[in-house]
């Protein structure tokens, strides 16, 4: 036995830059994350909660719902994307997930005609076959679902692909299709892509929105966003808004809409679903 070599290994394994403490139990959390989300796929244990986007100026009615995603565990707990995204984000296993999230949507909109719903996606999700399938397959069964229909791309995804984004957000407008620019701030190069991206809503990131009523920071931040906006056509949205003073002084500054667990949380059973 070489006891040298097994010292090296037992240093690399313990102590070095890939094999400490913490970079193993990340991996372990990766690989828990990835099991969890391909088993959720092959059962088909994926679901959408909705939560409603409000008019700012008339608070008790809803502009749309976003349709967000949610994988089940095997006990039936419910996991938010937020547990998983980051891991599968760059896998099939993400575009597979995008698909069932726009299919669960398009399913959605043509049980209910009134509803109009956003469904979040990758832009690494365009260029998918099993994805633009879906897409397809649901503005070919139901001709108003276009209309009222917004996908959600966030901004580090759309600036990875400027190009492909570009092209297929101008075919898919010219069907009637909304895009949001999901997540807006969040990035380092937000402002630089706005002339170039045609998105319909821009949704403010709420870090920026959060106890907003007595923040001066995120006041002015926000405003500018909010005026940005403006400047190119675009509806605002903020994001994770908790409070009536957070509401109340968005309303103030001129946001359009306004998200968050204040005006409803995410639920599994939406009006339309439920049995009279």
């Amino acid at each position: 036995m070489n006891h040298g070599q097994g010292n090296s290994d037992m240093q690399n394994t313990d102590f070095g830059p890939q094999g400490s403490p913490l970079s193993v139990a990340i991996a372990q959390r990766d690989r828990d994350a990835l099991n969890l989300v391909r088993e959720a796929l092959q059962k088909k244990r994926v679901r959408l909660a909705f939560q409603p986007i409000v008019q700012a100026n008339c608070p008790d009615r809803m502009a749309f719902y976003e349709g967000l995603l949610r994988v089940m565990d095997p006990t039936g707990r419910v996991i938010p994307a937020k547990d998983f995204i980051d891991s599968v984000e760059d896998t099939e296993m993400g575009r597979m997930l995008d698909a069932l999230a726009l299919e669960k949507g398009l399913e959605a909109l043509s049980c209910e005609p009134s509803l109009r719903l956003s469904i979040n996606m990758s832009a690494r999700s365009i260029g998918y076959p099993g994805w633009k399938k879906v897409l397809d397959r649901g503005l070919q069964d139901d001709p108003t679902v276009a209309e009222r229909l917004i996908l959600e791309i966030t901004e580090r995804t759309a600036i990875s692909l400027p190009d492909l984004v570009q092209v297929f957000m101008a075919d898919m407008q010219r069907k009637g299709i909304s895009f949001a620019l999901d997540d807006f701030g969040a990035g380092y190069t937000s402002f630089k892509y706005l002339k170039d991206f045609y998105f319909d809503i821009l949704k403010i990131d709420g870090d920026f929105i959060r106890g907003i009523h007595d923040n001066a920071d995120n006041q002015i931040l926000a405003e500018a966003m909010i005026s940005v906006a403006r400047h190119f056509d675009m509806f605002t949205v903020a994001e994770s808004v908790e409070s009536y003073e957070d509401a109340a002084y968005l309303t103030s500054i001129g946001v359009d809409c306004m998200q968050g667990y204040y005006f409803g949380a995410p639920t599994l059973s939406p009006y339309w679903q439920k049995v009279a």
